[in-house]
């Protein structure tokens, strides 16, 4: 399954759009010029299992990038942007990275991250200074492959949430030719009914994740992928009714951002061709997900995994009204909650999430993380916590770095946090232990407000009260801080670690 099996069928069907522009490109173009870019680039020494790292907005040339790579068998690292230069020159540094393949409009960031590097730099869609461009390089090269066509493996890097970023390498399966599907990928592709005719919306960065792999495996089903730049709420809703969008893949923030449109605005557009909407990558609060159920149907499915590939849960919008506040049961992998022995615990009792039979992986260069994350058996975690209903449906409560342990009593702030997101004089919440000298530990919110909402020792107050009035005591902040804004990834995942170096020496 390639872009190049869907151009035999279809030539002119287009494999990606622009959302802005609704400029595209056609299987037929995409499949031509990611093999005449990966022709390029193994002439500049990618072979496969070759490291090389990519740098670029959504833009629809980054397809013909991550295709050229994954033709190669390169173990492609998509680097995220929106870092400072330092962090970013740490993911390059530390994946080993040979091939710095960047887009002009990052060219400044570029140029940062290439010089002083005994690294080749190479741009695409348009020139960086001391750059080769790739588009010329590929002149003198055929659609024709030079060499025999291995299936590359992405090599994301996590989000960085709990310390520095850690490279994750999939198990790879010995020189699988271009064009294999792994397991996990096939799930995805089976549980959400890929085809010819989906019209996929992503409106989040393609170097996370679910936004890469999710657009990949739409273009490997034949069906097409419209690309934002990046989210804005109201031309998401729009462009679903101008594309014909069938399935749209969004974030919790994403959710509370559409809510917070005007009534009128939000009545404009009719969503009708929408088949699905899928959202992972951070916890949901259960009022959020109500409010988009009440407005958008039965339409909203949810998963939970993580890039490591360990497993995976779904549920979709009918068990979730069963099961409200669940990620859903096993469909990749089997689901196990463990206590801190190792022993499985009942129904209903907390413990660390973990999965067997699922995806292979381990940290690059970090042999104590990868452990910490294995048990005898096959076993694999990616830290978070959980419990299951007598039905099998996993409910997250937290990941077991961010728990808060005050007076020897363990709290999850995750149900702390989506009361606080509720309030209406609240835009964002965190909620982190913060040094005590009688407990340890005491519960700290750290709050930004609505608009036209002003800090005052009256609403710290009163969301103390708010959380009281309907969780225990002890789970409650004891104090609130008011801040302009978290350090939140667009993946609206929190870097609680950021948060907490504010507070802890």
């Amino acid at each position: 399954m390639t872009p190049d099996s869907v151009a035999l069928e279809a030539p002119g069907r287009l494999a990606v759009i622009a959302a802005e522009t609704g400029i595209g490109w056609s299987f037929a173009e995409l499949a031509e010029t990611s093999a005449r870019w990966a022709n390029a680039l193994r002439a500049a020494g990618i072979t496969p299992g070759t490291r090389l790292a990519i740098l670029t907005p959504n833009r629809i040339e980054a397809f013909g990038v991550y295709w050229a790579a994954i033709r190669c068998g390169a173990r492609y690292v998509p680097i995220n942007w929106h870092l400072k230069p330092e962090e970013g020159a740490y993911i390059l540094d530390n994946s080993g990275a040979r091939l710095l393949l960047a887009h002009a409009a990052l060219g400044p960031m570029a140029q940062s991250l290439g010089q002083g590097r005994d690294i080749r730099c190479i741009a695409f869609g348009g020139d960086i200074p001391g750059f080769e461009r790739l588009e010329s390089l590929a002149l003198g090269h055929s659609a024709s492959p030079s060499a025999p066509e291995i299936e590359g493996a992405v090599m994301l890097y996590s989000s960085g949430t709990t310390g520095k970023p850690k490279g994750i390498v999939h198990a790879a399966t010995a020189e699988a030719p271009y064009g294999t599907v792994h397991p996990s990928v096939q799930v995805i592709i089976d549980g959400y009914g890929f085809g010819a005719a989906t019209r996929y919306l992503c409106p989040a960065p393609l170097y996370h994740a679910a936004p890469l792999v999710w657009s990949l495996t739409v273009m490997r089903a034949g069906g097409t992928v419209l690309l934002m730049e990046k989210f804005d709420p109201e031309q998401a809703l729009a462009a679903i009714d101008r594309f014909g969008i069938t399935l749209a893949q969004f974030v919790p923030t994403h959710f509370v951002r559409m809510l917070r449109l005007p009534e009128a605005a939000r009545a404009r557009y009719h969503l009708t061709s929408l088949q699905k909407v899928i959202h992972a990558a951070a916890p949901c609060p259960v009022e959020v997900k109500r409010a988009m159920l009440a407005w958008f149907g039965p339409r909203i499915f949810e998963f939970y995994a993580g890039s490591e590939g360990a497993g995976m849960t779904a549920i979709g919008p009918e068990e979730w009204l069963a099961h409200p506040g669940s990620v859903g049961r096993a469909v990749f992998g089997t689901l196990h909650i463990l206590d801190e022995d190792g022993k499985a615990v009942p129904p209903r009792e907390v413990g660390t999430v973990w999965f067997s039979g699922g995806g292979s992986f381990s940290y690059h260069e970090d042999a104590a993380k990868t452990a910490e994350s294995r048990l005898a058996g096959g076993f694999a975690t990616l830290g978070d916590m959980g419990w299951v209903d007598e039905e099998g449906y996993l409910y997250l409560t937290d990941r077991r770095s961010h728990m808060i342990i005050s007076g020897g009593v363990n709290i999850y702030p995750q149900e702390v946090e989506d009361l606080l997101i509720m309030h209406p004089a609240v835009d964002d919440a965190a909620v982190i232990g913060v040094p005590d000298a009688e407990m340890g530990e005491a519960v700290k919110a750290v709050v930004t407000l609505a608009p036209g909402q002003v800090a005052s020792p009256a609403l710290a107050a009163a969301l103390i009260a708010h959380c009281r009035a309907q969780l225990a005591g002890f789970k409650c902040p004891r104090s609130v801080d008011f801040v302009e804004a978290l350090p939140r990834l667009e993946s609206g995942k929190l870097l609680k670690r950021e948060l907490r170096l504010r507070y802890w020496p």
